[in-house]
């Protein structure tokens, strides 16, 4: 009986080694997978920083353009007054202000698709954001499970100590009689 006592402890301090080293691992895993999930967060918003800094560049460049048209057109307006009658010359200034106003168009059309690209980019942010709140809920799932298996295998300890603990009688009433 006393062997089977000791076989039984044995057997159950193995089991006990052997759940706490699933534990480690599944514990190691998980953390694993919580470092990759903040590498892919710490690159999307570095991505989103290099969007913001191209935005303001190009909206420095729009700024800029814009500016070089006011400068044409008002460079127009005084060659027109200046020059009523030459039309060689009125002809050359009308050219030149199709040349901007295409200019223009093709830079409005520009800002168009950067734009759309941004609308595209802030999608696939809210996308990303709504995957990172159904990982975290999983996560939280998962660790309801975890903390209900750890609360189911205490109360086996706890009712493997009282068998213990009456088995331990018995053979003390026994071995008393």
């Amino acid at each position: 009986m006393k062997n089977f006592q000791q076989n039984l402890l044995i057997v159950l301090a193995l089991g006990l080694c052997g759940l706490c080293a699933w534990q480690w691992i599944d514990q190691a895993n998980q953390r694993r997978a919580i470092e990759t999930r903040n590498q892919m967060i710490y690159d999307r918003e570095r991505s989103i920083q290099g969007y913001t800094n191209t935005i303001s560049t190009t909206d420095r460049q729009v700024a800029d353009l814009q500016q070089r048209v006011t400068d044409l057109n008002n460079l127009a307006t005084s060659n027109q007054q200046v020059m009523t009658g030459q039309k060689g010359e009125l002809v050359r200034l009308r050219a030149t202000e199709d040349t901007l106003t295409n200019e223009i168009a093709q830079y409005q059309l520009a800002v168009t698709n950067l734009e759309t690209k941004l609308d595209q980019a802030y999608d696939g942010i809210k996308k990303q954001n709504t995957a990172i709140e159904q990982l975290a809920a999983q996560r939280d799932e998962f660790i309801g499970k975890y903390t209900n298996s750890v609360s189911a295998r205490n109360e086996i300890v706890a009712k493997y100590n009282a068998l213990v603990e009456r088995v331990n009688q018995m053979q003390t009433n026994a071995a008393a009689k």
